[in-house]
């Protein structure tokens, strides 16, 4: 497989599955156990329902010869120094042990339910990790003037009518830029992704949604923005990967 190769347009459907299957297990297993957190945090708490996603990155790696002792998905493994903090844990790292070059870092997110309170603590979270890895990275702390990681956000945001419905915003002192004027969180989330890319703040970003009502269809996803498709995010990996 080469950085030319075509990307099936379902290749996150079994991810997207497994996404909702396993928030309903994780929360259903929580309530047994007598341990239900508030609100959703129950169905995430688990801490797995992106691993569909991480198993077809890294299946996709695979078949595109990227040693497999490069790639790293256990939290024990997926933690780089920074320069704001000591250590950080990242969800996905491509790492050239023989050169020991940092090549590829990914954060996996994703938002069901609770828009208005966690649209803030996302985008913050986001911001920070790539302003340490990227002055970290000016700082040597990755070696002696190696190569620049390829930097990737990936989000999955729940499609539903809250998601998609108009958001106002509070603006006592200066306006706000007009595209958040009335934005849903769905455009927001959109225009983050956009933004972080265009700043350079990530290499590259994928905004996919998903109904959990149509979790059986084909495809059980959508991707709003063209910039932000799920074809462009792993040709772009898989180009910087091999």
């Amino acid at each position: 497989m080469t950085s030319n190769c075509r990307i099936p347009q379902d290749i996150f459907w079994d991810a997207v599955c497994g996404f909702w299957n396993t928030r309903v297990a994780q929360a259903q297993a929580q309530e047994v156990a007598g341990k239900i957190d508030r609100g959703n945090r129950s169905a995430v708490t688990g801490g797995k329902q992106m691993d569909g996603f991480i198993l077809t990155i890294t299946n996709l790696l695979l078949e595109a010869e990227v040693p497999k002792h490069h790639i790293h998905v256990k939290k024990s493994l997926t933690v780089i120094p920074g320069f704001f903090r000591p250590t950080k844990t990242y969800d996905f790292l491509v790492v050239d042990a023989e050169n020991q070059h940092l090549k590829v870092v990914i954060e996996l997110k994703s938002q069901v339910g609770s828009f208005g309170n966690n649209f803030n603590n996302r985008t913050e979270e986001a911001m920070g990790a790539a302003l340490d890895i990227w002055t970290a990275y000016r700082e040597g702390v990755f070696g002696d003037a190696p190569p620049p990681p390829w930097l990737g956000y990936f989000f999955v945001l729940e499609d539903c009518a809250a998601s998609h419905a108009s958001v106002q915003v509070a603006e006592p002192h200066f306006s706000v830029l007009p595209e958040f004027r009335g934005a849903s969180y769905a455009k927001r989330y959109e225009l983050f992704c956009q933004k972080m890319m265009r700043e350079r703040h990530y290499n590259a970003a994928c905004f996919i949604m998903a109904d959990r009502n149509q979790v059986t269809q084909r495809p059980n996803y959508t991707e709003p923005c063209p910039d932000l498709s799920v074809a462009n995010f792993l040709k772009q990996l898989i180009q910087h990967a091999v």
